[in-house]
């Protein structure tokens, strides 16, 4: 009898582990574990899904012109090269599922999103884990593991979970050095965290090459509608439109997306705020005796001596009831990633460190 089975490379997938939100016996837990905006969505997107509930009878637009054009009016672009998914993460694995299959293969560095490895070898493409230089992506590891089968190198930036970016020189370098035929795709869902950075817009308008990711789970505070975007040229825009699902996005998730994209006024509040306490926490953390590179996301990668002092930590930071990231799964055996939270979850979380680093000695 023949054996039902799926497409080779999706058993090697692993099950994803979202962040928990909650420990068994522990009143009074903080979750600093998913990188979310710790005062979420603005007012005005609140209100704008207070609206939609009177309409959630009728389909969605299926050309998300309202939302494409809020996007592009804040963020000075052309409508025409946007589209929209089921976050950031749709894309991707679209974009993994257009251009890459079997015999193909699809860089990504050791640190980086694991949606990348995951969005590869659900196409039946290769994943090939190239090296960072001390948790910082290394253009010229990439360039030397790209082949005449790469078709796609994945890049976040700043990257998740490491914090640590590289500089626009760099991204023009390594998109101008890429073989043909290879998409760069900028993973930028922690862009607007950094003061004056587009993410990669404009590489997007001046190469045929690159393709730019955002999402509105981070900074927009709207994790739980799954609202993502792209920028990319024109003929991947097409094979996107074509292959996304026509009503991927609900009434409710374009219109709150469409109103927090144009709250600049919330969106500046939010990043300030994070930079004050990212800062702050870093610092106190420094204080202690953990480290960490700077970062310039939502969250800090808080080392520790080797893993077991980071899974001590992890477990009496549970005691005490604030939930953050183990990152072993991202070759970061020994780090503990940290969500940037509002002044007393900072404040607290630092407090519990350094009183398990002072319980050490």
């Amino acid at each position: 009898m023949t054996k039902i089975t799926p497409q080779p490379g999706i058993m090697d997938i692993a099950l994803y582990v979202a962040g928990s939100s909650h420990i068994d016996g522990v009143s009074n837990v903080v979750k600093l574990s998913s990188n979310e905006n710790p005062f979420g969505p603005s007012p005005t997107a609140q209100e704008a899904v207070r609206r939609a509930v009177l309409d959630l009878h009728r389909y969605p637009p299926t050309d998300h012109a309202g939302l494409r054009n809020a996007i592009a009016e804040v963020y000075d672009l052309d409508a025409e090269r946007i589209a929209c998914g089921v976050g950031s993460d749709e894309l991707l694995s679209l974009m993994s599922q257009a251009y890459a299959g079997p015999g193909d293969e699809v860089v990504h560095t050791e640190h980086g999103f694991a949606l990348y490895r995951i969005c590869a070898l659900a196409a039946g493409a290769t994943p090939i884990e190239v090296s960072e230089h001390e948790r910082v992506t290394d253009v010229d590891a990439i360039l030397a593991a790209c082949t005449e089968k790469t078709r796609l190198v994945f890049i976040a930036n700043p990257n998740n979970p490491t914090g640590t970016m590289i500089g626009l020189a760099e991204i023009e370098r390594l998109a101008d050095k890429l073989p043909p035929r290879v998409l760069l795709v900028l993973d930028g869902a922690y862009a607007e965290f950094v003061e004056g950075y587009d993410g990669g817009a404009r590489l997007v308008e001046t190469r045929e090459n690159v393709v730019m990711t955002r999402t509105f789970s981070k900074i927009y505070g709207l994790g739980g509608l799954r609202i993502g975007w792209c920028y990319a040229p024109k003929p991947v825009i097409d094979v996107i439109n074509r292959i996304r699902g026509p009503f991927n996005l609900s009434s409710a998730a374009l219109a709150a997306a469409e109103a927090a994209v144009r709250d600049t006024a919330y969106v500046e509040k939010c990043r300030l705020e994070n930079a004050r306490w990212r800062a702050w926490l870093a610092e106190a953390l420094a204080g202690h005796g953990v480290p960490s590179d700077t970062s310039m996301a939502n969250f800090i990668l808080a080392r520790f001596s080797d893993e077991s002092e980071a899974e001590a930590c992890n477990q009496y930071l549970q005691k005490q009831g604030l939930i953050v990231r183990q990152v072993g799964s991202y070759n970061l055996p020994y780090a503990l990633r940290i969500t940037i939270g509002d002044e007393a979850s900072c404040r607290r979380v630092a407090h519990a460190i350094g009183q398990f680093k002072a319980g050490e000695r």
